[in-house]
């Protein structure tokens, strides 16, 4: 059950309804295995199934690959990471919807469901007759519609809208064999953390869901780069987020629209890169110049990334890099560390891990520095590095076959990671984001 302040916080919200150009928002977003009672080791081991299921998903869609088949994943371990809160409709009704940087569509279930995930969605199915701002279902003609790869109009912008005001329902699918199917709808969003409510913006409602949906999420909100993800409809200049702790239960901020002078407090601390665009692979993905990681006195060029073999994404937890790439780096740290490699197996949460000295012991590792066109990431060592069952694992994963590297968010811990669309860069900043 929702708490009540929460809901006072929607009410009190949908008094300050703005346009839609430019909206500046603000959000929580909820590490999926947050409040679940679970030790640390279950965490991290949780996080690592996750993020190569995810990587393998990925790497597999790239390829253009047969994909994953739906509920294959492992047990009850969530697969996502990060869950967002807001409410659509008047009065609001909450949704909870799983942050991703790697697709656009933001739908939730909706009745009648013929096929939706009832268990273990803790909050009803948005119902659009109790919405007095529901605008209904959208034409084929909208640029919405259009905006879609799959629709009962056609496929995407080579779509006929005639007639136009067929309503458009869609089908979208995920990496993972995961799809949605449903009617495309707009309605009022409200966003209670900003104080602010935003009318007609588009979404699905999901009448059709299956897949692996563990995570207690009513559906998901886009973050990608196409003209249906949250940020693109908000008409936002930027968006960011900053992961908190993972071991900890501290929400992570999640906002849209920030002031251009955000890090002007310390800028000789913010790493900017240019992104690339990868409209052939994946148009939604963010992709990053990596050049080359170091590994304390051993750089490791990156020869794929000229072409976007680099992304960013919010739902892997640590970074995969390709087999070959992999290798360098774990025979780098074995001669580097010092220390000898513990039984990772016994472990079962990396794939590289050595034996700490004594409890409590903290010995100094290589150093791993991510290289970009235009900036140097030099990552502190809670974000490469975790102590476990009286070892010391690397939280980076041998993501296998193919040429693509996936940075986690693992290694984003305690890092503002600013999304500057208007002119297509992203920045990192060291932050305590507990505070952000």
């Amino acid at each position: 059950m929702q708490k009540p302040a929460f809901l006072l916080a929607l009410l009190a919200a949908t008094a300050a309804i703005i346009s839609c150009a430019h909206a500046a928002v603000r959000m929580q977003a909820i590490r999926t295995d947050a409040g679940r009672g679970l030790t640390p080791r279950e965490l991290l081991q949780r996080m690592s199934l996750r993020s190569k299921a995810r990587a393998a998903r990925i790497l597999d869609e790239a390829s253009g690959g047969a994909q994953v088949t739906p509920g294959s994943f492992d047990g009850d371990v969530p697969d996502t990471e990060y869950l967002v809160h807001f409410a659509v409709g008047t009065p609001p009704q909450p949704v909870q919807l799983t942050l991703d940087t790697g697709s656009d569509l933001i739908w939730t279930q909706c009745p009648p469901c013929t096929s939706c995930f009832h268990f273990p969605q803790a909050l009803p199915y948005f119902d659009e007759s109790a919405s007095s701002t529901f605008a209904g279902a959208l034409p084929c003609s909208s640029k919405a519609c259009q905006a879609l790869p799959i629709t009962s109009c056609g496929a995407g912008a080579d779509a006929s809208p005639s007639p136009g005001n067929q309503t458009c329902a869609y089908g979208y699918s995920y990496g993972d064999g995961s799809v949605t199917i449903g009617i495309l709808v707009s309605d009022t969003f409200t966003f209670p953390d900003a104080g602010t409510a935003v009318p007609d913006l588009a979404f699905g409602c999901g009448v059709n869901n299956t897949g692996i949906f563990k995570s207690n999420e009513t559906g998901i909100a886009g973050f990608g780069r196409g003209a249906l993800s949250l940020p693109s409809q908000l008409k936002a200049d930027n968006f960011s987020y900053c992961f908190t702790d993972i071991k900890g239960t501290a929400p992570s901020p999640v906002q849209i629209d920030l002031p251009a002078n955000l890090f002007s407090s310390d800028p000789a601390a913010v790493q900017t890169v240019t992104l690339i665009q990868n409209p052939d692979t994946n148009p939604s993905l963010y992709y990053l110049p990596l050049t080359g990681i170091t590994v304390g006195s051993t750089h490791l060029p990156i020869t794929a990334n000229g072409t976007g073999g680099t992304i960013i994404d919010s739902g892997t937890g640590m970074t995969s890099l390709p087999h070959d790439v992999y290798d360098l780096l774990h025979d780098a740290f074995v001669e580097q560390a010092g220390l000898p490699v513990f039984n990772a197996t016994s472990v079962s949460v990396s794939q590289l891990c050595f034996t700490l000295p004594a409890a409590g012991a903290r010995p100094d590792v290589p150093k791993l520095v991510l290289e970009f066109e235009g900036a140097t990431v030099d990552l502190p060592r809670e974000n490469y590095m975790f102590d476990i069952d009286g070892a010391t694992c690397l939280a980076v994963n041998d993501g296998g076959g193919g040429d693509t590297t996936i940075i986690g968010n693992y290694q984003q811990q305690n890092v503002h990671v600013l999304y500057d669309l208007a002119n297509n860069k992203l920045s990192f900043a060291p932050a305590q984001c507990d505070q952000v």
